[in-house]
């Protein structure tokens, strides 16, 4: 046996507090029993016990002993049996003390459980923001994109419909690289133009196109060339059309066009 470690293991004081079981306390005795050096332990553990209980004893006021002796004396020469009282310990105090403490837990628990059950809810919010936000934005462009292909496709019909007269507009000494197209439907005097090659403007001027009629050109309505379409809508003309021109004029149009400008012509075909 290693004495050192048998004594520093803490059995003794175990046994002096009375914590170990019987067969416990028969090993610690016959350890004691067969070495000098354990016995002397224990004997200064249980010194040393015997010292604190001394030394943090309560001593008792005054004349508690006269009277436990009197009171034995009267319970002898009274020869009765005094009743025998169950001493309780009041416990609700602790028992509130406890209560009060559990309450602290749930509600901290309970605040805990608020709270990231509201960050997550913040954030499944926003996300919840973010796809509403993208299915509009997708909404939007594929409403966009639905009007671009219906666009496209009453344009595709216009160009090859047979009740409108193509007249191509060819550039002029002004521009000769320019070309532009004239879609005309002389039963409904409906006037579409497509716009090949024209170059950009300034902010204060736009292109205008002309119908002759009777040697007489008459407004077709102004266009901006970067409208990004591919037919432009333009003002009704009624038959009897020769002829198509665009020149170009100040924003917004002129009464007259300015002949000295024109960019694109083309005759009508009979």
């Amino acid at each position: 046996m290693n004495i050192e470690e048998y004594i520093s293991s803490g059995i003794l004081e175990a046994y002096v507090m009375d914590q170990l079981s019987p067969a416990e306390r028969t090993e610690v005795e016959q350890a004691a029993a067969n070495h000098l050096e354990i016995r002397e332990e224990l004997d200064k553990i249980e010194r040393s016990m015997e010292t604190l209980a001394f030394a943090t004893a309560v001593k008792p006021p005054a004349g508690v002993k006269e009277k436990l002796m009197a009171q034995i004396e009267k319970g002898a020469s009274d020869q009765k049996e005094a009743p025998v009282v169950q001493m309780q310990t009041d416990r609700s105090y602790g028992i509130l003390k406890f209560a009060a403490a559990a309450s602290v837990l749930v509600a901290l628990a309970s605040a805990v459980l608020a709270f990231t059950y509201w960050k997550k809810w913040q954030g499944a919010e926003v996300k919840l923001a973010d796809m509403i936000a993208q299915n509009a934005q997708f909404a939007e462009n594929y409403n966009q994109v639905n009007q671009q292909l219906d666009d496209i496709q009453d344009a595709v019909a216009i160009m090859n419909s047979s009740a409108y007269r193509r007249v191509t507009m060819n550039g002029t000494e002004n521009s000769p690289g320019a070309l532009a197209t004239v879609y005309w439907n002389e039963s409904t005097a409906d006037v579409y133009l497509s716009i090949q090659n024209l170059k950009e403007l300034s902010k204060d001027q736009q292109y205008q196109l002309w119908a002759i009629i009777d040697g007489v050109p008459v407004d077709a309505g102004v266009f901006d060339p970067n409208n990004g379409s591919l037919l432009v809508q333009m003002k009704n003309i009624g038959p009897n059309a020769a002829a198509f021109a665009v020149t170009i004029e100040p924003r917004g149009g002129s009464e007259n066009p300015s002949l000295e400008t024109m960019q694109v012509v083309g005759n009508v075909a009979t």
